[in-house]
């Protein structure tokens, strides 16, 4: 299922009385994809080598994945975007740092404990795999459908619930479960 949002962008005018032959109305169509339905995107360098981009379609590369793979699709300096597939019910992680995850398409939940003992070493970057269940204090959920975007605070562990299978986006810094396969995704 394709999503679809019509805009319509009035030029402007510059003289107000010949708003008649003047006045144009432009149509732009804006495709929201899901990982049902996507498709394979394109760039445009205007002044430049594109080989100095990558260009990766999210939704083919959750598509790609196995269940909470941590697929990067965007990197700035140590900063990563990672593509994630969830499917059922992830393991608890960790982070020093605060995370931000933005759900792509379909619904999610995700489970917060504020750790009662810090389990990310000081100064580690990226998320970290926690053993069972966190000792901590529970802090309660947040329900994300597309569009929706939540906070993973620092010093505190969550983990994800998919009933359906979807798509996050996540925004990190590059860690030891960051999966860097660019050769892979990245349009040639």
């Amino acid at each position: 299922m394709m999503f679809s949002r019509r805009t319509y962008v009035r030029k402007p005018n510059v003289v107000a009385s010949r708003r008649q032959s003047w006045e144009r109305t432009v149509e732009y169509t804006t495709i929201f994809g899901s990982l049902d339905s996507y498709r394979k995107g394109t760039i445009e360098i205007i002044d430049d080598d594109p080989k100095h981009y990558a260009f990766s379609n999210v939704f083919e590369v959750a598509a790609m994945a196995a269940p909470y793979e941590k697929v990067a699709v965007g990197k700035n300096q140590q900063y990563v975007l990672e593509a994630i597939r969830a499917e059922g019910t992830s393991g608890w992680r960790t982070c020093d740092h605060d995370e931000a995850v933005l759900c792509m398409d379909g619904d999610v939940t995700v489970r917060l404990v504020k750790l009662a003992t810090p389990l990310a070493p000081p100064g580690k970057e990226g998320s970290i795999a926690v053993d069972g269940d966190p000792a901590g204090e529970e802090m309660g959920y947040v329900r994300m459908r597309r569009g929706h975007m939540a906070l993973l605070p620092g010093g505190s562990a969550y983990r994800f619930e998919a009933a359906i299978t979807s798509v996050l986006l996540q925004q990190t810094c590059l860690g030891d479960d960051t999966i860097e396969r660019w050769a892979d995704i990245c349009l040639s």
